[in-house]
């Protein structure tokens, strides 16, 4: 089995839910087996626990975190166990690198020390950052959408900044800019899938 891990990132109100359906949709058709590990942040904070209800910032980051490595720890060791492909795509909703968008280098790097973590960009073989609507199509930039969502967009886009200065990195970062239409931008996610699966399958 051949065994693609791709994060889909980007700043709030960016389009990953929907980039979520175009990537099943595009991929099943031919033949990948896909899987998708949820955003922890979301599971979180519409559970109740966020950084407005903990301690500190720094103890809920530590705690996503922690969540984060298992969910991708219990995702990754099923997907090997996928019958009927052998070709699988594992497409996680935010990884490691995500949380350095919402805390200092310092307290990020403190975390990773904690949790034993010494990289956090192998564990992927491509980024695909989906740039905010904040940032060119602000006329569309809503928060109705999601419950965990609450920038303006000004924090949005400062926050969308500091999310692709955390993924670059990345020796596979890609980036998808905001487009006049949302399908093109999508259409532009896929594309850049596609050739990076092509070359790396």
């Amino acid at each position: 089995m051949k065994l693609i891990k791709i994060v889909i990132t980007g700043g709030p109100c960016a389009g990953k839910s929907e980039a979520m359906t175009w990537i099943k949709n595009t991929f099943t058709k031919e033949g990948y087996g896909v899987i998708f590990v949820s955003e922890t942040a979301t599971e979180l904070i519409t559970g109740g626990i966020a950084p407005w209800t903990m301690k500190s910032p720094f103890i809920y980051q530590l705690y996503q975190m922690r969540l984060q490595i298992e969910n991708e720890k219990i995702y990754c060791s099923a997907a090997e166990n996928i019958l009927q492909h052998d070709k699988v795509i594992i497409v996680f909703d935010r990884g490691m690198a995500d949380n350095l968008g919402y805390m200092s280098s310092e307290d990020f790097n403190k975390a990773l020390k904690l949790l034993n973590i010494n990289d956090v960009y192998s564990r992927y073989d491509a980024v695909f950052h989906l740039v905010t609507a904040a940032k060119g199509a602000r006329e569309d930039y809503t928060t109705d959408n999601n419950l965990a969502r609450t920038e303006t967009p000004d924090e949005a886009a400062a926050l969308d900044d500091r999310l692709i200065n955390a993924w670059k990195p990345h020796q596979n970062f890609n980036m998808i800019d905001v487009s006049d239409n949302f399908c093109d931008k999508m259409r532009c996610l896929i594309e850049k899938i596609s050739i990076f699966l092509e070359e790396n399958m």
